[in-house]
């Protein structure tokens, strides 16, 4: 278990317990995970399939609620909040990347892209992050018409266009070749880092997370620093 005293954490996880019931059987994939994360650090998040990875990525990002504990995104009890706040946070403060692209296929990529900016009553010239992530010429291409390496490409835009407090990824870069994957990676890092912002990015690549600024294990239920 992961305790550390850190003043200004941006993200503070206490004693965060999840369970499922299957089957008349109780499942107990987060069983009290203690953590905490300041601003422009990023951490990879590992352990096998099944582990908890995406559970524990869904409760921080408002996706699922967690039994107990507290979940603190800038000293802000964030499990307490009602689904139209938790909407809200979500829309101004979270970007995510998640194995399933979840594209909307009416639009074209760069009108997915540029959801959040429409959310949040936002304009902001996109050109550079698609230059950025290789996929200029596909701007106006809809979901059906990319790979699935180019729709990666645009959800991770997605994800960064609004410039989010707290970044969370699922495997960003595992539809991706090599080369691809370290630019997207690059600019990631490059992006957390400038903006001040932090993130928990859950992946199978030690080599990837060996380039973070720490490794939490997912381990019974608990979360251990490596």
């Amino acid at each position: 278990m992961v305790k550390k005293t850190m003043a200004n954490a941006m993200l503070s996880l206490k004693d965060v317990h999840k369970t499922y019931s299957n089957a008349g059987q109780d499942l107990h994939v987060l069983n009290g995970v203690d953590f905490e994360i300041k601003s422009g650090e990023i951490v990879a998040l590992m352990g096998p399939s099944g582990s908890g990875k995406s559970t524990l990525l869904q409760a921080i990002g408002l996706l699922d609620r967690a039994d107990s504990g507290q979940i603190l995104l800038d000293s802000d009890d964030i499990t307490q909040k009602n689904d139209q706040e938790r909407t809200l946070l979500r829309r101004q403060k979270l970007g995510f990347v998640y194995q399933f692209h979840h594209l909307l296929a009416e639009f074209t990529a760069i009108e997915n892209i540029k959801i959040p900016l429409t959310l949040n009553g936002l304009e902001k010239d996109v050109n550079p992050l698609l230059e950025v992530l290789g996929i200029t010429d596909r701007a106006n291409h809809r979901p059906a018409r990319l790979s699935g390496g180019e729709q990666q490409r645009v959800a991770i835009a997605r994800a960064l266009i609004h410039e989010p407090r707290l970044l969370l990824a699922d495997e960003p870069t595992g539809n991706l070749d090599p080369e691809t994957a370290d630019n997207v990676f690059n600019l990631l890092l490059k992006s957390v880092r400038v903006q001040g912002s932090a993130a928990v990015i859950a992946t199978h690549n030690p080599e990837l997370a060996s380039r973070m600024d720490y490794i939490l294990k997912m381990e019974d239920g608990k979360v251990i620093k490596a």
